[in-house]
């Protein structure tokens, strides 16, 4: 038996047939057959070997052996591909053959699970006509959550004025909005130059961790964490080095596990209050101390506050950066979820405390900054209007408000489950309940979430996406109304009621 591996007879079968993972599920519907690219993505990744039926069809779309493919034995054979099966393209009429181009290696590490392969499985359902209950993005659009008509009536009133690029930090309409937003959150030190606007936080997460990070620094990252942060850290070449945040304390940093990691090749550390994806906000006390971390080891600190405006139950957000003037902070939020537009794009970071150490690191970001031009100037119009005045998102947050009740529903709905806890969100729209893998056997959390897929046709992200070190949790984002939540809380109920894996 050969010791290659089954991915490896694939990636080597199809690379000699110039064919990409689409191409098998194209040439697979050609055959009437159903072969899902998650599926392909899973077996040319290794994570799991395909049964004998999908062996069988993978070598006749390949024109191999279907022993070899499977087990190594024989020779790969030199029958070509069935023309009547196989799709016809430029890849596969060729009189010579064209060099492969594969993706950077960059990427070998990096990981976006929110929308990964069981996403992709659910985009497939979906092509065939199934139903999908998608609790696994923050996206408030969808579940009926509307932008204030204050902020569309700005944007669209300005657009005449916005056809052209903006200072490459943003309009001083919206820098100067943020810049007194930064002040009732009693950050020190800012300035106008040190605010910018992005598409987004995700583009400003991206810039900075390419102008912060050489290859073998290290940056401390929560886990479990918003995983676009590790993603880019990555990326740029650095190393994700995540200390633990402890369920049994709400969901607060791990003080001692923090300070553990850090090492000589440690530049920065993360925060991310309130937290994504376990609806925690940190308390005074402890963002005090991450302070004297961050002071002891001289650290700087990226806050990522995106969800600053949407705290329950009383509970104050602190930003970090106003315990740390004498420290380089860089802090992140913006207009995406407390004013429901995150198709708008609209995010914006702060410099703020000592920017005396971090002159450098202000010059690559003017760099990088200028060569992206600008963010997107008609959503930048509407920051001053949103920033200002009345906040509609408090009455959702609110006892009564739709965010609040159902946050209340979907946490004690949970908990109701044999098998299941969560600790109460402070904040956000998500949960992130653990299960009890002794009682469903799970050892494979991907599995677990592909499984409720098929069964009850609910999309959760597993806690692995999140890098979170064990198979036993998952994120819900609990934004459909109530009685979608109803359901799905039934269908889970149901699920785990009888569910052990495999």
């Amino acid at each position: 038996m050969s010791h290659e591996t089954f991915a490896e007879r694939l990636a080597t079968a199809m690379a000699e047939q110039g064919l990409k993972q689409a191409d098998l599920v194209h040439a697979a519907a050609a055959r009437g057959e159903k072969l899902g690219k998650s599926q392909v993505s899973q077996y040319v990744s290794g994570k799991v070997v395909p049964r004998a039926n999908v062996v069988r069809l993978l070598a006749v779309l390949l024109g191999v052996d279907a022993s070899w493919l499977a087990t190594g034995e024989g020779t790969r054979a030199a029958a070509r591909p069935e023309t009547a099966t196989q799709p016809v393209s430029a890849t596969t009429q060729r009189s010579a053959t064209m060099r492969e181009f594969k993706k950077s290696t960059k990427l070998d590490n990096v990981l976006y699970d929110v929308r990964g392969p069981v996403a992709d499985e659910a985009a497939r359902m979906e092509d065939e006509g199934v139903r999908i209950l998608k609790l696994n993005i923050g996206n408030p659009a969808p579940f009926g959550f509307r932008t204030p008509d204050e902020v569309v009536y700005d944007m669209r009133q300005q657009l005449p004025d916005c056809e052209g690029y903006s200072d490459s930090r943003g309009l001083f309409s919206a820098r100067k909005a943020i810049m007194q937003y930064a002040q009732l959150k009693h950050l020190p030190n800012v300035s106008m130059d040190g605010i910018y606007t992005g598409n987004g936080v995700s583009e400003l997460i991206q810039l900075c961790m390419n102008v912060l990070l050489n290859t073998g620094d290290e940056i401390l990252i929560p886990s479990p964490d918003y995983p676009l942060w590790t993603a880019c850290a990555t990326l740029a070449g650095g190393t994700a080095v995540h200390y633990l945040c402890d369920e049994q304390a709400e969901w607060t940093p791990d003080l001692a596990d923090m300070e553990a990691k850090v090492t000589s090749n440690t530049k920065a550390l993360v925060i991310i209050n309130p937290n994504n994806p376990t609806g925690a906000v940190y308390p005074r006390e402890v963002l005090e101390q991450i302070v004297e971390i961050a002071r002891r080891h001289q650290l700087m600190i990226f806050s990522d506050e995106i969800y600053d405006r949407l705290c329950m139950d009383g509970h104050e957000h602190v930003s970090i950066a106003s315990l740390a003037p004498d420290l380089p902070c860089v802090t992140f939020s913006g207009l995406s979820k407390s004013h429901m537009v995150a198709g708008y794009r609209i995010g914006w970071m702060i410099l703020s405390g000592n920017k005396r150490c971090m002159s450098d690191f202000i010059y690559g970001i003017n760099m990088l900054s200028n060569m992206r031009l600008c963010s997107n100037v008609p959503a930048q119009s509407i920051v001053q209007t949103a920033l200002g005045g009345y906040q509609s998102v408090e009455r959702y947050v609110e006892p009564g408000g739709r965010i609040y009740e159902q946050r209340n529903f979907v946490y004690e709905a949970l908990n109701d489950i044999d098998g299941i806890t969560a600790v109460k969100p402070k904040a956000a729209f998500y949960i992130f309940p653990k299960i009890d893998v002794k009682k469903f056997n799970i050892t494979d959390d991907e599995q677990f979430a592909l499984d409720l897929l098929h069964e009850k046709h609910i999309l959760i992200t597993r806690g692995g996406g999140f890098n979170w070190p064990e198979p036993d949790h998952f994120r819900i984002v609990y934004l459909p109304r109530m009685g979608v939540l109803r359901e799905a809380m039934t269908d889970l109920a149901d699920f785990f009621a009888h569910y052990r894996q495999g």
